[in-house]
Order: C-alpha cells, then sequence, then structure tokens
C-alpha cells in the first residue's frame, strides 16, 4: 500500500496549490487538509501508517512537502506552524501544471544537494543535520504525547480532557462514563469576564491513525442539543475528515473540533504533561552593540 503513495516531491505542487487557494497563507493542517480534500484521498489512503508508529505516511509526506518548499523559498514560515507563500511560489502556481511540477523538482533537487554539502561540512562535527531538517510543524514530540494519551484506558482519557478544558477556564461536570456514546461532560465555556455559554464534551479516544467522520460530528450535535448546550467540544487523539469539520459548523449547535495534533498543541500551552524549553537567541544581543 506504501508503494500507492505519493512521494514527498509528487505533494509540492498540491501543497503551494493549497495554500494559494487558502488565501495566501495557511496553518500545516489546513493545507494538508485541503490537499487531501483536493486530491480526492482516500480513507484507506491516510490509514496507512509506519510499521511501529501511529503516524500515517501520507500526512507526513506532506510535512516533508511543506518543509522542503519553506527550504527553497518557495514558502515562508513567520513562526512555527504557519506558512505564507513567496514571490516564488505564486510565480510557480500561475504556470501551467507541468512547467511548476519541474520548476518544483529543481526546487528539491537543490535542497537536497545544500542539505548534502551541510552534512558533508559538518562532518565529524556535533551538529545534529536532522534537526535542522525536519519538518517545523511535525516534531516528534506532538506524535509522542498523543500515543501517550491514546494508551489511557477510555475513563482516563475522559478525566483528562476534562481536567484540560477546566485549565482552559470551562466548569464542567462529568456525565455518562467508559463506552457511553454520549455527552461526556457539561458545563460552561466562559466568553468574556461576564459572559459564559453551556458547553457539551466529548472525548474520543481513538487510535490516531484513525479518521472521525461526518456520522460522529452529527451524533455529538444530536446529544449536545438533547443536554441543552448551546455548544460543543469534541476532543480525540485521531483527526477529523473534510465532511466532519464542514458539518461541525453547519448546523446548532455549532461543534469546536480538536484532533490529536491540536490536543497537544494545548498540553503545551498550559504545560500539562510537558514542559517548554527556554532557547536563548544569542544574536538578538548583537543588535546593542551597534547602538550609538
Amino acid at each position: 500500500m506504501t508503494t500507492d503513495l505519493p512521494t514527498y516531491g509528487d505533494l509540492m505542487l498540491p501543497v503551494v496549490l493549497a495554500i494559494q487557494a487558502l488565501g495566501g497563507s495557511g496553518t500545516g493542517r489546513e493545507i494538508s487538509a485541503s490537499v487531501v480534500e483536493t486530491e480526492g484521498f482516500s480513507e484507506e489512503l491516510l490509514e496507512v501508517t509506519y510499521d511501529g508508529r501511529d503516524k500515517s505516511v501520507l500526512l507526513d509526506r506532506l510535512d516533508w512537502a511543506r518543509s522542503y518548499c519553506k527550504l527553497g523559498g518557495v514558502l515562508e514560515s513567520p513562526r512555527r506552524g504557519l506558512f505564507l507563500i513567496s514571490d516564488l511560489g505564486q510565480e510557480i502556481a500561475a504556470q501551467p501544471a507541468d512547467e511548476a511540477t519541474e520548476r518544483l523538482r529543481e526546487v528539491d533537487r537543490k535542497v537536497r544537494r545544500d542539505r548534502h554539502r551541510k552534512k558533508t561540512s559538518t562532518a565529524g562535527s556535533q551538529v545534529n543535520d536532522d534537526t535542522v531538517d525536519a519538518p517545523d510543524d511535525d516534531e516528534e514530540w506532538r506524535e509522542t504525547i498523543v500515543s501517550r494519551l491514546h494508551r489511557l484506558s477510555p475513563d482516563a482519557f475522559e478525566h483528562f480532557v476534562l481536567f484540560l478544558l477546566r485549565s482552559k477556564g470551562m466548569e464542567l461536570k462529568r456525565v455518562g462514563g467508559s463506552g457511553d456514546e454520549g455527552v461526556d461532560g457539561i458545563g460552561t465555556a466562559p466568553i468574556t469576564s461576564v459572559l459564559s455559554t453551556t458547553v457539551a464534551v466529548q472525548a474520543k479516544r481513538y487510535e490516531p491513525s484513525k479518521t472521525v467522520g461526518r456520522e460522529t460530528v452529527a451524533l455529538f450535535q444530536s446529544d449536545a442539543t438533547a443536554a441543552g448546550a448551546e455548544h460543543g467540544v469534541l476532543i480525540t487523539t485521531a483527526r477529523f475528515s473534510a465532511p466532519a469539520r464542514k458539518a461541525a459548523m453547519g448546523r446548532h449547535p455549532t461543534i469546536d473540533l480538536i484532533d490529536g495534533d491540536r490536543l497537544a498543541d494545548l498540553c503545551l500551552e498550559e504545560e500539562i504533561g510537558i514542559s517548554r524549553r527556554p532557547v536563548v537567541d544569542e544574536e538578538f544581543f548583537d543588535r546593542f552593540e551597534k547602538l550609538r
């Protein structure tokens, strides 16, 4: 099945066209979701994973396609996980598909030549080149924490999700229990310092490679309505299909979807189970030497 999947090189043009269609910028998740929808990749292809890992091979290759586009100057990344199309990228996107593909192959070859020279020039040193070239928005820590959350029991995962949302200011009561297909938590979420909204929560501890479909979202919307909620939050260790995301915003109550990657980001924001490491930018201080 892996041989049926496109290479990261094959995905570079779809990535460029996706970010252009998104308005010239987008997060890694938005770009990947757009490519999956536009290219019509099946759920079967998305669920192909590496041996011993929960990471989807196709999504991993999309990460590398974005990374190579960035390294080749086709995309810019003003901050981790956020991408902008560059002048070069717009130029390539405007060309016919065969010409654009050839331009991106040239970009790919140049990036790989530069990597090879870098590795050669640093041979024998303690520089770890893999850390330089790894996709910016696909850090190993995300995969590690999602995998760890998936190893929790269903009950434990529900407890964790309620704890995480409480850390964001929600006041929640647990309802249902393990195996319950309805609402797992009900309570209030702050909108402003004086306003709040009733919110229903559902936690789905699925295989990280699994895709949560529209039916799951629609069922939760019905359960949230029955519980009297004005909004819903559906959290999973897996990912959501494009129809699921559309359904979440297509009827009342609207549902905020939090997939495995976003769940990991929330853990980092609140430093729950993971700690931020301060990094000193020594070059930042050089500018003060130039002041007169």
